[in-house]
């Protein structure tokens, strides 16, 4: 027998359990010892493990005290008492000695009693009345075990009612001298405010809690970190002030001024550094001020924990990553978090690279260009066999999916939801799916596809909405207002084709959504099939009604079997003639036990043999968008009262209003005969057309914002639409950014514009970086390069890439495509050839992809200055799209002194003529052997200098003027969808107008107007060969004393990182 403390019997009970082999033998095993314990307290044994009489129990002592000589058989008694419970029988029996035993003197039947009422004990148990006065005894009580039991039992056995028993002794203990009991009541405080929080208010709370984060002793400030963690979570207005001081904690633990003994591994403290960095996080989440008090802190704490490389100091630096991406962004910051996640993926552990890739799909939202390094490593993870690593890898697909990858990572989700069978995975791929193909659908034909490829797969867990959208968008085409009636033919067809090759080797289990959506399709467009001519579609049809298979009818539902014969009577229509094996199962459907079925089986065919020619018109083809018209006179049966009448029918008259409804619908006195209680008046036919859900991805016209198409559903379809509006957002400028009040501000600046002609979307830019070998400069990698930068080694050479290597990066550029940073993608596999009937298919015109090709845009003539004070400085009534947060750039640093400088692109103003070049007597030179060198003198090498004659690049290139006058300035400033705002509090470099715009001048941007009233000016640049624009806006505010000045730049941008280097070089050269 192992151990010493346990009995014989105590022990076989737990050998037994173990070796149990099913849960029967488990059950027998427990229910003789039910029997056991039972006979125990029946037979008087219970004297053993008698206590101490609880006072208003009665019986609750033993003839015989033997309690200080049993303790072991005691403590034994219920403790098999508690595996009882925990194995799923009953253990009520034993809950009157845990009371008893929690009235002990002896600590060790006192924990053991507690610890019994807490896990047995129901909230409404009447035996945790008996328990109050026992503990307000021990909270109070002198012996501190006695005091740190109480504090255990009290947050577990306390209910909402009794917290007001005990709150105070509770708080008397937060001054106790021993550091286990202070930190035991903190969190039992908390506790106690969760319970009732009229009892113990929040303002009490939060003040207690900031006391106690300065105690003394630092195991009393860590529990009370976890108390402000999870009130912060709830309201964290009131803890936004702690910040400096949660700072100067963790910088205390990072400099290990803590005793040795928090240490775990050499890494101090390391699950207080995780909870304040969490805390921090949420602080800092959308607070700019609250963030830049933490960057400095942040990067040391990952950085410490870095260099430790084991598993305590990678989890800390897993919380640094997400708190990094959570808080208002800084470039450095995340530049260090991207690093940390690459060393993550690249680990052969699981573990890390589990964490690797939960931290990319945390980082990949806010900032995708970070995912875009990553790409292979993403693709290995894919194709890991770990299921834990594939299903984050799957949801990091998810976050990351945008309208250039999206076919790909439908593809990736589909193949890993056919091999699922976790029910719960299954709904939550077959959702995301769902989601990603309505946003981001390249076209209609590849939507209507995926969408029923998805109903084979997982039909039972789709919302039914979204079989309703796909028939929408089937009926309704693309919804152009052009009205291209080919391109929804051709939708049609292909939608028939699919459905028609569906039915001719159909599989042997069918949803039932994907059922009635075949039945809907065909039965409404099935003549356009040219794979199977109309009649075998027909015969098709009732093999499969008649086939008997439940399976193969979604469930063999009556709702379906209705479904599938109403799309049989239209086929019918469409052919004109009835077939046999249509006209068999109509005749065995009369005598359906369906009365709903049986119904229009009887009238279809008394329709087929008395009134053939009226079947065009009850079946109308392509008629599931007609208007119905309705004849709300009831004209048509004019001619059936007249005769009526004639018969001696006794004309209608309409009722006497009742005395009863006056109160109701107003006194007969005040109503005329002509009035009604109801209006009957249609509404007014909407003077455009609905729009019609065209498939073009996410901010589409007619698509609404969780992706579903704004169209009217066809006669039959649920109306159980997505209820979100597709509305343009209003322009929401991001927390903290600064922003131009122009109310009641004359307008200064030259005269309004009128609105500039809708130009064409204009492509992504594309950075471009010389290639001459005599070029002195190259894009710095990181930070601020340029000067202090290390020297840039030579290029390894690259490795010969394997065929699997080749198609590992065909799959990620496929993956990645769309993401910033990342290669185009590969052109995508050509899709399997049609079946050989099948005519070749075009794609709808509309949905054709349209490539744009940036094309520099000449810079108008410059208008005559206006008077300076008509024109908005910029017009915020043409703003169109929201300001998002500045993104993460890449700081580029002035060019060095003497570098050539590229010519300006088309847009800048025309030079002068050049003066002639004279003839030079050098032969050398004349021919370029002198590989730039000149008899001019050299430049020099000063730092001041230098930045004097710098222009700013971008790429690798300097940027260009751009020549715009204040009018146009204006109507390029609002729809310039990227802000960087920099400020400066005080500048002695830069203490005027005149210097700030010369700075402007010299970095390459062209001055457009100063007002010096307001001590405010504009200029403009253009980057990436113009494909590119970056517009700044400067105010100089000067401060007392005259030799300083505040300095508040704002740079909008069509390209994030543009206007984000530009801001930080202004901000470097300001300073």
């Amino acid at each position: 027998m192992s151990g010493m403390h346990l009995s014989r019997e105590f022990f076989e009970l737990i050998k037994a359990i173990g070796e149990s082999k099913s849960k029967q033998e488990e059950d027998r095993i427990i229910a003789r010892e039910v029997m056991t314990l039972k006979k125990k307290l029946e037979s008087g044994g219970d004297k053993s493990i008698s206590a101490t009489p609880i006072p208003g129990v009665p019986g609750s002592g033993g003839s015989g005290n033997t309690l200080n000589t049993n303790k072991k058989k005691a403590k034994e008694f219920l403790v098999r008492v508690l595996y009882v419970e925990m194995l799923g029988h009953d253990g009520s029996f034993g809950y009157i000695k845990g009371v008893e035993l929690a009235a002990s003197q002896s600590i060790v039947h006192k924990r053991t009693g507690y610890l019994l009422c807490s896990c047995c004990l129901s909230p409404e148990h009447e035996f945790r009345f008996m328990l109050i006065n026992q503990m307000q005894r021990d909270l109070v009580s002198s012996n501190l075990l006695e005091s740190c039991g109480a504090l255990l039992a009290v947050t577990s056995l306390i209910t909402p009612d009794l917290v007001s028993t005990v709150s105070t002794q509770v708080m008397g203990l937060l001054e106790h001298s021993a550091e286990t009991v202070r930190k035991k009541a903190i969190v039992c405080l908390h506790r106690l405010h969760q319970l009732n929080d009229d009892a113990v208010s929040k303002q009490e709370l939060v003040e207690k809690t900031r006391k106690m984060l300065c105690d003394r002793d630092p195991a009393v400030m860590g529990a009370t970190l976890n108390v402000i963690e999870a009130m912060a979570r709830v309201d964290v207005q009131p803890f936004k002030d702690l910040v400096p001081s949660l700072i100067s904690i963790l910088k205390q633990i990072c400099e290990r001024r803590l005793p040795s003994e928090y240490d775990y591994h050499r890494i101090p403290a390391p699950w207080m550094q995780m909870k304040i960095v969490r805390i921090l996080s949420i602080i800092g989440k959308n607070d700019q001020q609250s963030s830049e008090g933490m960057y400095e802190i942040l990067g040391d704490c990952l950085r410490k924990a870095e260099e430790a490389g084991i598993n305590a100091s990678n989890a800390i630096v897993y919380e640094c990553v997400r708190t990094i991406t959570a808080i208002y962004p800084f470039p450095v910051l995340l530049d260090a978090a991207g690093n940390s996640i690459s060393r993550f993926l690249s680990s052969k552990s699981q573990n890390l690279r589990y964490l690797g890739v939960t931290g990319l799909a945390s980082i990949v939202e806010r900032h995708p260009k970070y995912a875009a390094d990553h790409q292979l490593a993403v693709i290995e993870c894919l194709e890991d066999r770990d299921e834990t690593l594939l299903r984050k890898t799957l949801d990091l697909l998810y976050r990351m999916t945008n309208p250039v990858n999206v076919e790909f990572i439908t593809e990736k989700l589909l193949h890993f939801l056919r091999g699922s069978t976790d029910p719960y995975l299954r709904k939550d791929l077959t959702g995301k799916i769902c989601r990603i193909a309505e946003r981001y659908a390249p076209n209609n034909a590849w939507y209507v596809r995926t969408i029923t490829e998805l109903f084979k797969i997982s039909g039972d867990l789709v919302d039914p909405a979204v079989a309703t959208n796909l028939m929408s968008l089937v009926a309704e085409g693309t919804g152009d207002e052009n009205d291209d009636e080919e391109a929804d033919r051709v939708l049609r067809k292909q939608a028939v084709e699919l459905y028609v090759n569906l039915l001719s080797k159909p599989p042997s289990r069918m949803p039932r959504v994907l059922v009635e959506t075949m039945a809907w399709v065909l039965g409404e467009y099935g003549y356009l099939s040219s794979v199977m001519p109309l009649d075998a579609i027909i015969d098709g049809m009732c093999r499969l009604l008649e086939s008997g298979s439940a399976a193969k009818l979604g469930g063999g539902l009556p709702s379906t079997r209705r479904l599938v014969l109403s799309a049989i009577m239209k086929m019918v229509a469409q052919y004109g003639s009835c077939p046999a094996m249509a006209a068999k199962v109509i005749d065995n459907y009369t005598k359906s036990s369906d009365p709903d079925a049986q119904k229009r089986c009887l009238e279809f065919q008394t329709i087929l043999t008395t009134a053939p020619h009226m079947l065009g018109e009850i079946f109308p083809v392509d008629a599931s968008l007609e208007d119905v018209d309705v004849d709300v006179n009831l004209g048509f049966l004019d001619g059936l009262v007249a005769e009526a009448i004639s018969n001696g029918g006794r004309p209608y008259q309409k009722p006497e209003d009742d005395d009863d409804d006056d109160g109701v619908f107003g006194s007969g006195a005040h109503r005329t005969d002509t009035a009604s209680a109801f209006k009957m008046t249609p509404y007014e036919k909407p003077s455009t057309a609905p729009g019609q859900g065209a498939m073009r991805g996410f901010g589409s016209a007619s698509m609404g914002p969780g992706g579903i198409a704004n169209t009217a559903l066809p006669p039959g379809g649920s109306g159980a639409l997505n209820p979100q509006v597709n509305a343009a957002p209003a322009p929401v400028s991001n927390p903290g950014e600064p922003q131009l009040v122009l109310r009641n501000v004359a307008n200064v600046w030259g005269k309004q514009a009128p609105p500039p002609p809708p130009s064409a979307p204009v492509a992504a830019p594309t950075q471009t970086y010389p290639s001459s070998n005599n070029s002195h400069s190259s894009p710095a990698p990181s930070g601020y390069g340029g000067f202090g930068s290390p020297p840039v080694s030579a290029p390894a050479p690259q490795p010969v890439k394997t065929a699997e290597l080749l198609e590992k990066e065909r799959m990620a550029a496929a993956l990645f495509g769309g993401i910033s940073g990342a290669p185009p993608p590969a052109p995508a596999p050509v899709p399997p050839p049609a079946p050989p009937a099948t005519p070749q298919m075009t794609q709808p015109p509309a949905s054709a992809p349209v490539h744009h090709q940036s094309v520099p845009v000449p810079a108008p003539a410059p208008p005559a200055p206006a008077p300076a004070a008509e024109f908005d400085l910029l017009d915020m009534g043409a703003w169109g799209a929201d300001s998002s947060s500045p993104s993460t750039v890449e700081m580029l640093t002035p060019t060095p002194f003497g570098e050539p400088v590229p010519p300006a692109p088309a847009a800048a103003p025309p030079a002068p003529e050049p003066a002639p070049t004279p003839v030079s007597s050098d032969p050398f030179a004349d021919a370029g052997l002198l590989d730039g060198y000149s008899e001019a003198p050299a430049p020099t090498l000063s730092v001041a200098d230098s930045s004097a004659s710098a222009k700013f690049e971008f790429g690798g290139v300097p940027v260009a003027p751009l020549v715009i006058n204040t009018a146009q300035f204006g109507q390029q400033w609002g729809p310039c969808p990227h802000t960087s705002p920099v400020s400066i509090p005080s500048s002695s470099n830069v203490f005027t107008l005149a210097q700030f715009m010369s700075i402007c001048e010299r970095a390459g941007l062209h001055r457009i107007e100063e007002i010096a009233a307001t001590n405010e000016g504009i200029s403009a640049c253009m980057g990436g060969g113009g494909s590119s624009v970056a517009l700044v806006h400067g105010k100089v505010t000067p401060l007392p004393g005259g030799s300083s000045s505040r300095i508040d730049v704002t740079v909008k941008s069509t390209d994030a990182q543009l206007g984000g280097s530009l801001a930080m070089y202004l901000q470097n050269m300001i300073r």
